[in-house]
């Protein structure tokens, strides 16, 4: 910000010190505004963080089996077990041609995979 003369400096000091302590701390400030985009950016689903366009649950969760040794030749549905899951915990059903599986996911942990009949 660019002053012409020395009123126009001691205006707006004038004006920030009559400001409560409040106003001080909610006036905007472009760091937090751009902080909160790049929040919000990286919750988004498609963001940063979380699942790419053509990838889908069921293609997920088999290449997660996958690399844990288990056959699933061809992914054809998944569904949330929704009694089984909790917040932090996800209980899915993937049904694969050739067999059907139960994954338990947790954050940063191999998945536990139980074949079903």
């Amino acid at each position: 910000m660019e002053f012409n003369d020395w009123t126009q400096a001691e205006d707006v000091a004038s004006k920030i010190r009559s400001m409560s302590r409040w106003e001080k701390l909610m006036k905007p400030r472009p760091s937090t505004c751009l902080s909160a985009l790049a929040l919000i950016a990286g919750l988004a689903p498609g963001g940063a963080v979380g699942q790419t366009a053509g990838e889908t649950v069921q293609g997920m969760l088999a290449t997660q089996i996958r690399s844990q040794g288990f056959v699933c030749d061809k992914a054809l549905s998944a569904t949330k077990d929704v009694r089984r899951s909790r917040p932090d915990h996800g209980v899915w059903v993937l049904r694969c041609s050739n067999a059907s599986y139960r994954v338990s996911r947790a954050p940063d942990m191999a998945a536990k995979v139980e074949p079903l009949r």
